[in-house]
């Protein structure tokens, strides 16, 4: 999020700060001075730590986003962004968000609201044109940040997921290791005296060329030096001090600074440098008196507090100011449901998490917060429930998994906070969600994490099927050719189960696409046609998406009896993909060409396809009444009118 118009400020008026760089210039130069002086950088090479969250956006370049995701083409564009690196020798360490912290939830709330607006008038936009709106609307596909992770794990990279404030960590690691830099879009990284902050916005892959915002320019152009720049960035606002509770400070600054000038009329850069004439003033005023705010700013004693922690929050380990040190001492060492979970689960749950190979586990387990940001939904389209809704009862079990009773005196677990998104949600306090129990029975976690089970009776597998509602699946484990397709097969059945508008012809959709999509290359997805955009199939994606995040959490909790990977978007979804088989089956489409006829109709598929769409039978009851006791089928069912 960074520092309130700071960035700006440098590229409008200290261009000199703003340096074009070859990357691979920088790599070399690096190398050579870790030579000289005999560190292990030089072994390892050099080292770019990459803010995955700011990356986001540039990394997804595909043509369509409003279907949901062309995952495929997605990771085909990582792979050609992590090797240009690579085969020049550039070590890449990516970090990404892994909670967010509390004192920032009013912000998160603020850019949730803003992003549903924007949501609105997408919708608006297809349900008029029936086309996708331009760049200006455009809104990341659901889950990306999630499954971006585990795609570059994938990728054999090295992933961090955050256990405090991503930036935070970032500049920590990359001052720690001595990177060569840090690649991001956040203005925080100017503050931070770390690794040169090189900008993800300006970078040419083809040319490895970006821009470097050079610290020591801009503190010469405002006439601070570095250790000032903290106290400047938290006077200007950022995550921490809002810029309003700053406010009037920065008006007394301005009006002070702008008596000082011997020329009438104001300029868009007197904000900043006004507060660096402020910073200045009271700095001179302070020397020899310890302590990280000058007494000279006058401020009444919350507002010290505040602004004390805010410059605390730029302040490496090991970087004294003022006599004031930070140490090092690692966060989520206690958590709130540590009276339920053995200090044993505490920390696989915690080692997973910063390795980036779990998810909502850790923010059950440590935080008791579960949060999802927006996704593409209809606010007006009260026909379909909010993904937050339809997958609730999933979470619950996936809650209890995680937070068994108490077996001695079976306390009750405390409630889960859950902040998602979606209309009718006014994100004012987090709504509390008890786990839900599945059967008496219930295996320890300890059993499901640690224990070896032999795959054909794999308590782990069961209670991952349970929490869908798919324990007569369990057959089919090994009998369908791809983990892939049983996946796919509990998530539609689940939404069959959910779902009471869930029609067979939206069930053809999310089923035929599934099994297409292994058959197809991401360049002949692309090559996709829709002749227009339907905006429930939209909504519909989005919640298939969703969907997956929600197996993932669950097989995370469940000890993994399913390969993460086989839970990716890329393995049994693309967006384009699933709107065109929408359509198709909307239309009346048989379902030799729902399967794109060439394709062949193994045994294994025709269980997997017959599973979730019952046979059409005399007096059949509802959709959600045949997937509760749908049995597995063996030949591909007729079709069935809309119900």
């Amino acid at each position: 999020m960074g520092v309130k118009g700071l960035q700006q400020f440098v590229e409008q008026f200290i261009p000199e700060a703003c340096v074009p760089v070859s990357l691979r210039e920088m790599a070399q130069q690096h190398v050579s001075q870790r030579q000289h002086g005999s560190t292990s950088t030089a072994k390892s090479g050099p080292t770019l730590v990459v803010d995955g969250m700011a990356c986001l956006r540039h990394w997804y370049s595909c043509e369509d986003w409003v279907c949901g995701g062309q995952w495929k083409e997605y990771i085909s564009l990582l792979v050609r962004w992590v090797d240009a690196f690579t085969i020049t020798g550039i070590r890449l360490v990516f970090f990404f968000d892994g909670v967010v912290d509390e004192q920032k939830r009013p912000e998160w709330v603020r850019r949730r609201r803003r992003v549903n607006g924007e949501i609105s008038k997408v919708f608006r936009h297809i349900k008029v044109h029936g086309v996708q709106p331009g760049r200006e609307l455009f809104c990341l596909p659901s889950g990306l940040a999630t499954f971006t992770r585990f795609a570059l794990r994938s990728l054999g990279q090295e992933v961090f997921c955050s256990v405090r404030e991503a930036d935070y960590e970032i500049a920590s690691y990359a001052h720690r290791h001595g990177s060569m830099g840090i690649l991001g879009q956040d203005s925080d990284f100017i503050i931070f005296t770390s690794a040169p902050y090189l900008s993800v916005a300006k970078l040419s892959l083809d040319k490895l060329t970006t821009v470097l915002y050079n610290r020591e320019s801009i503190c010469q152009a405002l006439g601070l030096s570095v250790d000032q720049l903290p106290l400047l960035a938290c006077i200007l606002g950022n995550d921490i001090v809002s810029e309003k509770r700053m406010q009037h400070v920065r008006t007394n600054a301005m009006a002070a600074y702008r008596r000082s000038l011997s020329y009438p009329g104001a300029s868009k850069g007197d904000k900043v440098l006004s507060v660096a004439q402020l910073v200045r003033s009271v700095w001179v005023s302070e020397v020899g008196n310890p302590g990280l705010i000058p007494q000279a700013l006058g401020l009444s004693d919350p507002d010290q507090k505040l602004l004390e922690k805010g410059v605390h929050s730029y302040l490496l380990p090991g970087q004294p100011l003022h006599g004031v040190d930070i140490q090092d001492v690692p966060p989520g060492t206690s958590c709130v449901m540590e009276r339920y979970v053995s200090p044993t689960i505490l920390k696989a749950c915690r080692e997973k998490h910063i390795a980036a190979e779990s998810f909502m586990v850790y923010s059950v387990m440590f935080e008791g917060v579960v949060e999802c940001s927006n996704t593409m939904e209809d606010e007006e389209d009260t026909e379909l429930l909010p993904q937050a809704l339809v997958y609730k009862t999933c979470r619950q079990r996936t809650y209890r998994v995680l937070l068994p009773k108490d077996r001695e005196t079976g306390t009750q677990v405390p409630a889960v906070k859950e902040w998602f998104v979606f209309a009718g949600n006014p994100l004012k306090e987090p709504e509390k969600v008890f786990p839900l129990s599945m059967s008496e029975n219930e295996p320890s976690l300890e059993s499901l994490w640690f224990g070896g089970w032999p795959a054909v009776s794999d308590p782990r597998l069961a209670r991952f099927l349970s929490i869908f509602d798919c324990q007569e699946f369990s057959p089919l484990y090994g009998t369908i050719e791809e983990d892939s397709l049983l996946a796919a097969l509990c998530l539609v059945t689940h939404l069959v189960l959910q779902v009471q508008q869930l029609s067979l012809e939206d069930v053809d959709a999310y089923l035929s696409q599934a099994v297409c999509v292994r058959y197809r290359s991401h360049q002949e997805l692309q090559r996709v046609k829709l002749p227009y955009l339907s905006s429930r199939a939209v909504q519909m994606a989005s919640l298939y998406v969703r969907g997956l995040g929600h197996l993932l959490g669950a097989n995370c909790a469940t000890g993994g009896p399913l390969p993460n990977d086989a839970l990716m978007p890329w393995q049994s979804f693309d967006g384009r993909l699933f709107h065109s088989k929408y359509l198709l089956a909307h239309c009346g489409a048989t379902q030799s060409r729902l399967l794109d006829d060439h394709v062949s109709r193994e045994d294994g598929e025709n269980l997997f396809y017959g599973s979730v769409c019952p046979s059409e039978r005399e007096g059949s009851g509802s959709l959600q009444e045949e997937g509760q006791n749908c049995a597995v089928q063996t030949q591909i069912s007729p079709r069935r009118p809309q119900i």
